[in-house]
């Protein structure tokens, strides 16, 4: 039986924190059978995982995938660099605007799209401190804002 629809194994919610996000992309990434495996149990963590590109592949490095629980010496080490497959156009896209102002290459999340793992893979541009204060502050006034509209819908003002 075929799987179907998307199931997320892990997301990188710092990303969003620490980087402002340009873009997002899509893509697949080779792995081994016993890292399948073990993502089929939601282990996995992309806590300091980034990507490069490298020779006109893209890299996927710092991803952290435990060893499989069950596995043989056949087991693969846990934070190997592993290729992701995009598009020629995509990654001669990503080249360009990686090169340029200090952009870099960040996963937001990992999940199992109709049985096959994908990488959404954002290029990103890292956030100053005083952004993420104003971004904090920005969204606090959103929320009193709803709150406020919230309490006169109610009639308690």
């Amino acid at each position: 039986m075929k799987e179907k629809g998307r199931k997320v194994i892990a997301t990188n919610r710092r990303a969003r924190h620490n980087y402002t996000i340009l873009d997002i992309y899509e893509a697949g990434i080779a792995l081994v059978g016993t890292e399948v495996k073990s993502l089929r149990e939601s282990k996995a963590s992309l806590v300091d995982a980034f990507a490069t590109v490298d020779d006109g592949e893209v890299w996927l490095r710092g991803l952290h995938i435990p060893e499989f629980s069950h596995g043989t010496w056949t087991n693969h080490s846990p934070r190997r660099t592993r290729k992701l497959l995009l598009h020629r156009r995509e990654i001669d896209k990503l080249t360009g605007k990686a090169k340029e102002g200090n952009n870099t290459l960040v996963p937001l999340s990992m999940y199992f799209a109709d049985g096959k793992v994908k990488v959404e893979l954002a290029l990103a541009r890292g956030k100053q401190d005083y952004d993420k204060r104003q971004d904090l502050a920005r969204r606090t006034a959103e929320r009193e804002v709803t709150r406020e509209i919230g309490r006169r819908v109610k009639g308690m003002h």
